[in-house]
């Protein structure tokens, strides 16, 4: 085979590897966007079907006990599985940097299904603030260009016991905390925490992802499947427990919404070997695009619902 045969092939190959990259783009994100919604209105329905419970102390499983006797409740489940299984898909297609900033989109459908089932028309600042939220995200992920790396970085014993070290204590000083804060306080270092449980699940999530393409049933062959079989449910009664803690039920929702993502970008670029444009500029747009998000998103929060008096 001539020089030119094999550099036509090796840009056939390239090119092909370049569309296929753009499909899983295009197929990705509505999927991940998809899953943003349905998390918006499960969580509509737990909210609501929290404050038909007495409230409970931190981390007691108690609460979903509760809960799960609440039909609305038993509907958010549904709704929370479904979006699950979306994001789950649209981990297995792009980057985990780039699906969990578009879940923030989540807080946008929240506040307008609720305004819906209030009968209460959105008004314009609602609108604007989902605009600059949508706008700040947007602007993130065109600077950040997120990449896809290896996702192999968990399979280190080393690596998986840092993660977990830094999970358990970072979860349990956010809970411990609400021992000494005053109520209406508390509600914001269990939002941190649960935030913190779903963005390491997510990573876990996507970097079980590399495979699926194997068999289904191999997942339950690596510890990841049982870490989120663990955080997860714990994540949602963290938030569970924040949205009743006190009047401060809108600004846990944000720091929920801000936190998540966070946590998962940390993930994915220290275990998952995912990448984001560096040097001063692009360092600098990204987080000046975060400001705008983490801005919008508190602003968002003060339309939504409070736990007392909503």
């Amino acid at each position: 085979m001539s020089e030119r045969q094999r550099r036509g092939n090796q840009g056939d190959r390239s090119g092909w590897h370049a569309v296929n990259s753009a499909g899983e783009l295009f197929a990705g994100v509505p999927i991940a966007l998809a899953a943003a919604a349905a998390f918006g209105a499960s969580g509509v329905l737990q909210f609501r079907a929290g404050r038909l419970v007495p409230e409970e102390q931190p981390g007691r499983p108690s609460l979903l006990a509760r809960l799960v006797r609440i039909p609305i409740w038993r509907w958010s489940v549904v709704l929370a599985i479904a979006a699950f299984a979306l994001q789950v898909a649209a981990l297995s297609l792009i980057p985990l940097i780039l699906v969990q900033p578009l879940l923030v989109t989540g807080l946008v459908w929240y506040v307008l299904l609720f305004a819906a089932a209030e009968h209460d028309r959105p008004d314009r600042k609602i609108l604007l603030e989902s605009t600059l939220c949508l706008f700040g995200l947007a602007a993130f992920l065109i600077i950040a260009e997120p990449g896809r790396g290896q996702g192999r970085g968990l399979e280190s014993f080393w690596s998986a016991l840092l993660l977990g070290v830094a999970v358990v204590v970072s979860v349990g000083l956010c809970v411990l905390s609400t021992v000494k804060l005053d109520r209406r306080w508390r509600p914001m270092p269990l939002a941190i925490a649960a935030g913190i449980c779903y963005g390491v699940t997510a990573g876990l999530i996507s970097s079980l992802a590399f495979h699926l393409t194997e068999s289904p049933l191999e997942v339950f062959l690596h510890w990841q499947a049982y870490a989120i079989l663990v955080l997860g449910p714990f994540g949602v009664l963290l938030s569970q427990n924040a949205y009743q803690a006190g009047p401060l039920g809108a600004p846990a929702l944000a720091a929920i919404t801000v936190t998540d993502p966070l946590v998962a970008i940390s993930v994915g670029l220290v275990w998952l070997d995912e990448s984001i444009r560096t040097g001063p500029l692009p360092v600098l747009g990204q987080l000046a695009s975060l400001l705008v998000v983490v801005l919008a998103v508190f602003l968002l929060a003060r339309r939504a619902p409070h736990v007392k008096g909503g």
